[in-house]
């Protein structure tokens, strides 16, 4: 199937013209680094002190990228988008709460989302971050006695937990498990976010524990697959076998990976080599491999296309037509991020795929460190922020000259 993602009408056909100018203004203000790296160092000191800048935040960067504040306003979003047949990945937007409190809070509004979703036609995934409910201390203390064999396998060493340790670990698989069972009992897909390297490996262990557990008869639960690292393919490739082996169906989320400075400097200051691809050809290249594995009916994949490449979404879309997958088959699902990359979003949809916005909700102040994420990611991705202007300009002129 021949799928053009230079179709801005298609692409925009969801936007007034004062939306698609305001959408203009934004990503022309995001192409200024010096006024992202403003922004960055401002918004969460003005925050803090309860400066008058809620209204600001809202009405440009948070409802690019945001839902809304609360279920309710994140459903006119969502309306709005099934129009176009574009699905939609929920998010409860809050990172970083500790505290049992609010793990425990975090969990019931998981929950909520869920019982949501599962009234919705187009919400088949909400998606965890399991530092929203998890003490990150804790898994960084699992993974430094991490091995590879076992984390693939779903197992976590708890030796080296103290007793009260143990007692909270406990805590934190019955909070997952809480949120994939009633995934699996609403039909609610649960997506496990991927965290940074050093905190990952019981992140895949609780995934893998959690996908053994639930799907059995379809996918419920996905883990998250960042192919910046050089060790993911084969971490997928161990999954499948692993899930052969322990009568499973292996659901991955695909995305290139969201913490590359991150990664690189703390590897840099504790003198071991840097999991990141040492350049973005090497990255393309490990995430196209893993598409083309995934998509393979015979590794039995679940697969979500969590991407903003062109070639690669293209790429998904040809290897479902080599293994005579229809456009629409429930084992492969494309995802953008809401506010980016509408191009390939509504040409994907229009042209039969399954195809969702990745749709984060929550209070301004809890979203926050993600619309921060958008705004480092829009100023220093190569050719982001740029195409989307060129795009967003192409249609403005399309619609002047009528």
């Amino acid at each position: 199937m021949n799928i053009s993602f230079d179709d801005t009408k298609t692409a925009f056909a969801y936007k007034n013209n004062k939306e698609l100018k305001k959408a203009q203004f934004l990503f022309a203000s995001m192409s200024k680094q010096w006024l992202v790296n403003l922004g960055l160092r401002l918004t969460p000191w003005a925050l803090q002190y309860n400066l008058p800048v809620k209204g600001i935040i809202r009405s440009t960067i948070f409802s690019q990228f945001v839902g809304g504040e609360s279920l309710e306003q994140t459903a006119s979003v969502a309306e709005k988008l099934e129009k176009y047949n574009v699905e939609v990945i929920l998010d409860y937007g809050v990172e970083g709460k500790e505290g049992e409190a609010n793990y425990d809070h975090a969990v019931e509004e998981f929950v909520k989302v869920i019982n949501y979703a599962a009234t919705q036609r187009n919400i088949p995934f909400m998606s965890v971050k399991m530092t929203g409910f998890a003490r990150f201390g804790l898994f960084q203390k699992l993974d430094e006695v991490a091995v590879a064999s076992d984390i693939v396998a779903g197992k976590v060493n708890l030796d080296v937990l103290t007793e009260e340790e143990k007692l909270e670990w406990q805590r934190v698989v019955k909070r997952l498990e809480t949120v994939c069972r009633a995934g699996a009992e609403k039909k609610v897909g649960v997506l496990i976010d991927a965290e940074e390297s050093w905190i990952q490996d019981s992140v895949d262990a609780l995934a893998t524990q959690m996908m053994r557990k639930f799907n059995t008869q379809y996918a419920v639960v996905y883990n998250t697959a960042q192919l910046y690292r050089h060790d993911r393919l084969n971490f997928i490739k161990e999954t499948a076998k692993i899930a052969r082996q322990d009568n499973f169906i292996p659901a991955m989320k695909l995305v290139r990976g969201a913490y590359m400075e991150k990664e690189r400097e703390r590897a840099k200051e504790n003198n071991y080599p840097s999991p990141i691809n040492n350049s973005k050809e090497d990255t393309d290249r490990e995430y196209n491999d893993a598409l083309r594995y995934c998509i393979d009916p015979q590794n039995n994949y679940y697969t979500i296309v969590g991407s903003h490449n062109d070639f690669s979404n293209l790429l998904g879309v040809e290897l479902m037509e080599k293994f005579n997958l229809p456009l629409n088959s429930p084992r492969v699902h494309f995802s953008q991020l809401y506010g980016m990359s509408d191009n390939i979003t509504f040409n994907l949809a229009n042209a039969g795929c399954n195809v969702s916005k990745y749709l984060p909700f929550g209070p301004i102040k809890d979203v926050i460190p993600y619309l921060m994420r958008r705004a480092q990611e829009n100023s220093s991705v190569s050719g982001q922020t740029g195409r989307e202007l060129s795009l967003i300009r192409d249609e403005i002129r399309r619609r002047k000259d009528g």
